[in-house]
């Protein structure tokens, strides 16, 4: 999971990589060092595809780095002008290293706004090196690979893998989909954002309206079936049918599965069954 959040499915990127070394090592060796084959490769592919390097370079590390909206991707890169930012950006969509990316229940009019939506890296070896890399690349021309890994690389590495980790659980539900094993058929699955009621807990527990996201929605027809991977859609309660999906690196305690062996609206996937799945068997991954 972790080889695949840094190298993606490319199978120049995945032969650098030697399977009798730890991912700590190969990481080290294989992309960190000076002269290895991918501590360059970022920078010859922009340097073959586009032109004005350093602008898209600052663009794609903003991104890289946590700024997903427009504003904040021109603000954090050489680039003030939004509506020139949006004409880098959409030169990286087309090379299929950036995608952007709307709540599932985005409508048509609203994602022709170029305001609207969220930026992301699709291409994870561009993520890893512009997150690790690039933001320390002094350092790594100094040859202090193993202090960019140690005290870099290594503390923030589970987290670097979460999205990509949400990204498989996705495709594990397509692919529950095709199996006709989820409670009903979605029309359209992906992630959600928006404001919804929740329940303070700093002052007297009354509720308040606050900005929330869910990694993953998958919504019936008619809106009337939710597959939820947060209880946090109270307005639509009562509307709607719901189905909870929890997904876990790490597995599930007693409790929890004995809660869910007792709902019939709750589903409980560990590592195992979502890498066991066909999908990802096929993939090699």
């Amino acid at each position: 999971m972790i080889a695949y959040a840094v190298l993606g499915g490319i199978p120049h990127y995945l032969n650098q990589f030697r399977p009798e070394c730890s991912i700590a090592e190969n990481i080290k060796q294989n992309i960190l060092t000076k002269g290895s084959v991918l501590y360059s490769e970022v920078e010859f592919l922009l340097h073959q595809e586009l032109r004005e390097t350093p602008i898209y370079n600052s663009i794609i590390e903003a991104i890289a780095l946590g700024n997903t909206r427009l504003n904040d991707i021109s603000r954090k890169s050489l680039v003030e002008d939004t509506s020139k930012t949006s004409v880098y950006l959409k030169n990286l969509i087309e090379l299929g290293i950036v995608e952007r990316e709307f709540s599932v229940d985005t409508g048509i009019k609203e994602r022709a706004n170029i305001n609207r939506g969220r930026y992301r890296l699709t291409d994870n070896f561009f993520r890893f090196w512009y997150a690790f890399g690039y933001a320390n690349i002094s350092q790594l021309e100094d040859g202090d690979t193993e202090g960019v890994y140690d005290y870099l690389v290594e503390p923030a590495l589970h987290e670097f893998a979460s999205p990509v980790f949400e990204d498989i659980c996705r495709e594990f539900v397509r692919e529950q989909q095709k199996k006709n094993a989820l409670p009903f058929r979605y029309t359209k699955m992906g992630r959600w954002w928006g404001k919804t009621t929740v329940r303070d807990n700093s002052t007297d527990s009354r509720l308040r309206v606050a900005e929330t996201e869910i990694d993953l929605l998958a919504v019936g027809k008619d809106a009337k079936e939710y597959l939820d991977t947060a209880a946090k859609l109270s307005p639509l309660k009562g509307k709607a049918k719901f189905w909870y999906a929890l997904f876990s690196e790490s597995g599930f305690d007693d409790k929890l599965r004995e809660e869910a062996g007792k709902s019939e609206g709750l589903y409980l996937y560990d590592l195992e069954t979502i890498i066991n799945c066909k999908y990802f068997c096929d993939c090699n991954l």
